[in-house]
């Protein structure tokens, strides 16, 4: 025969689980209840200020100009702005690739800036403006003769000089901060050509469209130049293959050059000269 349980008997266990299932509900309503209450005393208190505002990777401007440009203050709110607001306006400025605006722990903001690379310098009026990566030139000019990047000469095409920032940034920074000054050098057959001076001693003559990838070799074309047991220091071609002269050898033949050059000028003076007596006498 089955057993028959009494309803009686299974009253006590019904009710203990009504009474943990409703201490539940209570302590779940209770915990809600205290979490609204501290968040609305922490929006409400000045626990959610902003304390402090870190700038990151800033070294084209200082710190406090950014600080401007985002328009944040402490003491501020820390959910009283938009962070695309902030990086939008901070963005708008040519030489920013790009900004990062982050709410940190529970009062800090941290804005992280990326600015085009600065690659090279040129010379207007007496001073240095940085030129960077994207082709701007930077507003605030150098007093003094910058050595942490090559300066351009002569370079009035915007298309070249931008196109030779390009190829600049490409470089590595241990090759880059080997260029002391580089040279437009434009001719009918290559328009691009270019004379960078090294501040090892040595000339190179290269193309604007190719010289980031060639550049990067020059360490171990050093390395080969002066492994021998004689060497001088010269002029090395990348324009199209790789070769090097001696700086004896390029300049003496265009002392020979320019010497043939006075002659030839000197001969036809003569010669004129002469023509001209015989005209007078007859």
């Amino acid at each position: 025969m089955e057993k028959v349980i009494d309803i009686t008997e299974r009253v006590p266990a019904m009710k203990k689980r009504r009474k943990r299932r409703t201490n539940f509900k209570f302590i779940a309503l209770i915990t809600i209840f205290l979490l609204i209450i501290v968040v609305l005393l922490y929006f409400q208190l000045p626990y959610s200020n902003i304390k402090k505002i870190d700038i990151k990777g800033a070294a084209l401007r200082e710190d406090a100009f950014y600080l401007q440009q985002s328009t944040l203050q402490v003491d501020d709110s820390l959910w009283g702005f938009k962070t695309s607001e902030v990086e939008q306006s901070i963005a708008e400025n040519e030489w920013i690739k790009s900004v990062d605006v982050k709410r940190k722990f529970l009062n800090d903001v941290e804005i992280t800036i990326e600015e085009w690379q600065k690659v090279a310098y040129i010379s207007k009026d007496g001073e240095f403006y940085p030129m960077l990566e994207n082709g701007v030139i930077f507003s605030e000019a150098n007093e003094i003769i910058p050595i942490d990047a090559p300066i351009f000469l002569e370079f009035e095409d915007e298309a070249l000089r931008k196109k030779l920032l390009k190829q600049l940034a490409e470089l590595k920074p241990e090759v880059l901060s080997q260029i002391s000054q580089i040279n437009a050098n434009p001719s009918e057959t290559d328009p691009y050509a270019i004379t960078l001076f090294m501040n090892d001693g040595y000339e190179v003559r290269a193309d604007a469209n190719t010289l980031g990838e060639k550049l990067n070799y020059y360490p171990s074309i050093i390395a080969q130049i002066e492994q021998q047991e004689v060497f001088e220091k010269g002029v090395i071609d990348i324009e199209v293959g790789t070769y090097y002269r001696p700086f004896s050898d390029v300049y003496t033949l265009n002392s020979d050059v320019e010497a043939e050059s006075e002659e030839g000028g000197q001969e036809e003076k003569q010669n004129d000269e002469q023509q001209e007596q015989q005209t007078g006498e007859e």
